[in-house]
């Protein structure tokens, strides 16, 4: 009797800390003690295992098919000694019989330990798999277990993820035993269980920020259009409000900024620019090459081109260091941007002039030229049909002498 509460207490605490589905656990005592006996009987005999919950023990049944004739007396029984034990018994019936469960060897038992962890395992890894699948960009804690390779092992309580070098954030140095906030990108399957991918650098990470600090995001009011980064160092929030009430800027910026200060806080000071998202691709560069002040643009729709005029003073704010600036706004706009200062432009502009007026008076020469060229031919002609008519005059000579 000990055995059996033994044996029902250890299935419910499995349950209980595991979290894993008490039939499972059952199926896997069954299989662990079946699998003891065919290893003690050398599968010579057709078993089955089955919990019994009112006594709290894996009963073992064996099988015998009833026959005329035993060709097999492990699995075979004959039709007088099968209606002793039941008279209503027919030939081709199954006959079962409770045999002694408790008599395993210390090998067998181990067999059985065995089975059983590697199941409980297994249930672990498909529920681990389920609820993680589940979260796929969400944004979660975890604590820096140690490091492998240049990756980060995160330990989640009752998982392990990993955060590649890839997607970790420059510049930042971690320990173990450290907190830790990242996005979930992937969960695979790998032959040591799901494999839990986080980043830090991902853009979703800065919108699922952003969704946590600022309530229009989460509710649906404020809506994020679109997100481009450069890890650790810029990065730049496309806004739109569905709420002409609610200015989508200010809503992420907060009160006194206190709202996207958290956001660079948690990003170890990445600059955020927030920006409003408009259809119009002009203006909207515009907008995405803030801080500087554009004065003209120029759009090429067919190349998605833009040219960009920017006062003298803006053309190196616009451009930002090593080009941050602009190139956030071309991945932001999606489309070329060339920047060009006030000065720039005007020489451009008047250069293009003076190379249209000068080809204009070289076509004017030319035609002056050719009209010239048509009157000598004239006057050449003139004078060879002049001489042709004195050398054609012989008589007139003649009467002269």
């Amino acid at each position: 009797m000990e055995t059996n509460i033994s044996l029902k207490h250890a299935i419910e605490q499995i349950v209980k800390e595991k979290g894993i589905d008490r039939q499972v656990v059952l199926e896997a005592m069954e299989q662990a003690v079946l699998t003891a006996a065919n290893k003690k009987y050398r599968n010579t005999r057709d078993l089955e295992a089955r919990y019994n919950s009112d006594t709290g023990e894996v009963e073992l049944f064996e099988f015998v098919i009833v026959v005329e004739e035993v060709e097999d007396s492990y699995k075979e029984i004959s039709l007088d000694e099968a209606r002793e034990i039941d008279p209503d018994v027919e030939v081709g019936d199954s006959l079962g019989e409770k045999i002694d469960s408790s008599g395993f060897t210390r090998i067998a038992a181990q067999t059985a330990k065995q089975v059983i962890i590697q199941k409980v395992r297994e249930a672990e890894r498909e529920t681990i798999f389920n609820e993680y699948s589940d979260r796929q960009w969400e944004v979660i804690t975890g604590m820096v277990r140690r490091f492998e390779k240049g990756d980060l092992l995160i330990d989640l309580g009752r998982a392990e993820a990993v955060l590649p070098s890839k997607e970790q954030m420059p510049r930042e140095v971690y320990r173990p035993g450290d907190r830790i906030r990242a996005i979930i990108t992937d969960i695979r399957v790998t032959p040591k269980g799901p494999q839990i991918i986080l980043s830090r650098t991902h853009p979703s990470m800065l919108a699922k920020l952003f969704e946590a600090e600022v309530p229009e995001v989460a509710e649906g009011i404020v809506e994020i259009n679109a997100i481009v980064r450069d890890p650790g160092s810029r990065a730049k929030l496309a806004v739109s409000s569905n709420d002409p009430d609610v200015d989508p800027v200010g809503a992420c910026v907060g009160m006194r900024g206190s709202r996207v200060q958290n956001v660079v806080s948690e990003l170890r000071g990445e600059k955020i620019d927030i920006i409003p998202w408009s259809e119009d691709i002009a203006r909207f560069a515009c907008n995405a090459l803030s801080p500087a002040q554009v004065s003209k643009v120029f759009v090429d729709e067919d190349n998605r081109a833009l040219e960009v005029v920017v006062a003298d003073d803006q053309l190196s704010l616009a451009i930002g260091k090593r080009g941050q600036n602009v190139s956030l706004a071309a991945r932001l706009t999606g489309c070329r941007i060339d920047i060009k200062s006030e000065a720039k432009a005007a020489e451009a502009e008047l250069q293009a002039y003076a190379s249209y007026d000068g080809t204009q008076l070289e076509d004017e020469e030319m035609e002056e030229g050719e009209v010239a060229a048509d009157e000598q031919d004239a006057v050449e002609t003139d004078a060879v049909e002049t001489v042709e008519t004195v050398e054609t005059a012989p008589e007139a000579e003649e009467t002269v002498e």
